[in-house]
């Protein structure tokens, strides 16, 4: 008797149940996106213990005859798709025709439908893939789906499942993703007969995302202006310069309507962010991207949870093109003020036993002002270059107390995005003020982001210089990364490395860039060919380069203590607000921040 058999139809179902059902917010999942494609404007999902016990769904769709309430469940049976061809132009959700019966093969199953034009529903009653009974039920238009006792008949796979409130979590998480996903319908969530959430139809995502995240977190949000690169609609909110998470359970992604997790995406997404965003960090972002059907494989993945691109490069590049852009409209909103000169009062006449004294010019004119320390337009890191300390005062009594204050602009902000300057404190943080109340910038790390930028738009303009090694090194790589390697040979070269082929996928290593301090230039290579497949055809050819770089304008820039003068401050600022990227240090760390009048009210106990 030959070893290889069929298996029953009912092992069958399980063991396809296995990859599309794995815990009840699959379930949860698949039953919404069904009740999406039905056409649902209102979507009511109830759970009990976690889901393991009850879950049950109810849409106001289109509803079923029926005839095809029984095919539904019939594995690979579905209305989405007719042919092979439409796999490549897939515009629905569910598409496959497992779900419904998967979940009826692994529970107590309850199928309640109606169609808007019919007089009587359909009433389908299933345990464990066995279909009990059908009869006629008089169920409102829509679809009802009720499944009970999940996994009651693999107690194995049930032994599984987590404690009903992580299972609870879950489900909740899907749900919200669902609802940010598709804010024109409308959402209730019950758990233990206790309401979760209720989501109305919103008339924007914007509205969707603050009745469930809150008001908090939207206003720290930058909406996307919406616009086509490479044929990909990108839109969405991404979240402000500093607005990060340890993890990446913020970046909600959606592709033509469909909630996923894509590298693709996410390169782009960090490369978008560049700098803005500290190592070990991620962006809080609520992306969409709209593109053609055919342009995307959905079908890669049994969850359908990951999808393909044709053309990665391009929605890596569009996505980072996007956010690029979005940040650059954000900074051009934060420092279109300082495009003009911080006018200083001119010094008050003082009084001297009775007498009216003019003091005179000032000790330095205006014009010599910004003159006190170099340019910082034209630094130069170089190993003998040593920043010039704040010049002195003449030593009297009056100017060394007042050497290092600020006198006070004589003007106040007349919108929310002026400033008025009213000193520095701790010889650490430039204190400001606006209409939203106060502005602090540490010095530090503004000044960070001014040498870092001037030394990186040097080092791309008059290329990066090669430190030839005295022993070359050989260096044996995967054949991937060896052909890879080849293909972009002249990205490296520009990048200031030397490498030739030296025969079967080994490398030989002339130089590396003269930036770059390494003991082991093998490991340098292998990290650079991760680095650089992440990266946009538009991107900094220097990216690998940027961390020496932001380590070494740390040890240049002003520190902790050191006194600065009035021009030397409107100088700091004035050079911060034309950077790419003021908000954030090379390292992530913030430049500036706002604390309102309302955080400072509650401080004080002025309000509640």
């Amino acid at each position: 008797m030959g070893r290889i058999v069929l298996l029953p139809d009912e092992v069958a179902s399980q063991v396809a149940a296995g990859e599309v059902i794995e815990r009840p917010a699959s379930v949860v999942k698949e039953l919404i996106e069904n009740s999406i494609d039905a056409g649902a404007s209102r979507i009511e999902v109830a759970i009990a213990r976690g889901g393991a016990t009850v879950i049950r769904v109810v849409d106001d769709g289109i509803g079923m005859d029926r005839d095809d309430a029984l095919l539904s469940l019939e594995r690979h049976a579905t209305s989405k798709i007719r042919s092979g061809d439409d796999l490549a132009r897939i515009h629905t959700l569910g598409f496959r025709g497992e779900a419904l019966p998967s979940i009826a093969s692994v529970s107590r199953f309850r199928l309640s439908t109606r169609s808007h034009e019919g007089l009587e529903g359909t009433e389908i009653l299933v345990n464990g893939g066995k279909m009990v009974s059908v009869r006629v039920s008089g169920e409102a238009p829509g679809t009802q789906v009720e499944v009970r006792s999940l996994f009651y008949n693999l107690p194995a796979r049930r032994k599984f499942l987590r404690s009903e409130t992580t299972e609870a979590s879950h489900v909740q998480h899907q749900l919200c993703l669902q609802a940010i996903g598709h804010p024109n319908v409308g959402f209730v969530a019950i758990r233990d007969q206790s309401l979760l959430f209720q989501a109305p139809p919103a008339k924007t995502l914007g509205d969707r995302i603050r009745d469930l995240r809150g008001s908090e977190l939207f206003e720290q949000l930058l909406e996307i202006q919406t616009e086509v690169l490479n044929g990909i609609t990108v839109a969405g909110f991404i979240g402000k310069v500093g607005v990060s998470r340890s993890t990446k359970a913020e970046q909600i992604l959606f592709v033509n309507g469909r909630s996923v997790e894509n590298i693709t995406i996410q390169h782009g997404l960090r490369e978008g962010y560049h700098t803005a965003l500290m190592k070990g960090q991620y962006p809080v972002t609520f992306l969409f991207l709209e593109m053609d059907p055919e342009a995307v494989d959905v079908n890669v993945h049994p969850a359908k949870r990951e999808v393909r691109f044709r053309e990665p490069d391009n929605v890596r590049n569009s996505v980072a093109a996007t956010i690029r852009k979005t940040l650059e409209t954000d900074r051009r909103r934060w420092t279109h003020s300082f495009q003009k000169p911080v006018q200083t009062p001119e010094p008050p006449k003082t009084s001297v036993r009775g007498q009216t004294v003019d003091p005179g010019p000032p000790l330095i004119s205006s014009a010599e002002q910004f003159a006190l320390r170099r340019d910082w337009a034209d630094f130069h890191l170089r190993p003998d270059h040593v920043r010039p300390r704040p010049i002195e005062a003449p030593s009297s009594s009056k100017c060394d107390q007042t050497a290092g204050h600020l006198p006070a602009p004589n003007y106040c902000p007349e919108t929310p995005n002026e400033f008025k300057i009213l000193g520095v404190l701790g010889k650490l943080y430039i204190l400001m003020e606006n209409q939203q109340g106060l502005v602090l910038v540490d010095q530090h790390a503004a000044h960070e982001r001014i040498l870092f930028e001037n030394l990186r738009r040097q080092m791309e303009s008059e290329g990066v210089p090669t430190q030839r090694l005295l022993l070359p090194l050989t260096v044996a790589v995967t054949p991937k990364d060896y052909d890879w390697i080849a293909t972009n040979a002249q990205t490296l070269e520009k990048m200031g490395f030397a490498l030739e082929p030296f025969g079967n996928s080994t490398l030989k290593i002339d130089g590396i860039p003269q930036y770059f301090r390494t003991d082991d230039p093998s490991v340098t290579i292998r990290q650079l060919v991760d680095e650089l497949r992440s990266m946009t055809m538009n991107t900094s050819r220097l990216r690998m380069g940027e961390d020496v770089i932001a380590k070494a304008v740390c040890r240049h820039a002003i520190k902790a203590n050191d006194e600065l003068h009035q021009p030397e401050v409107e100088k700091l600022l004035r050079d911060l607000m034309d950077c790419e990227l003021p908000y954030c240090c090379p390292h992530g760390r913030p430049t500036m921040i706002q604390i309102g009048y309302s955080e400072l009210e509650k401080k004080f106990g002025r309000k509640t």
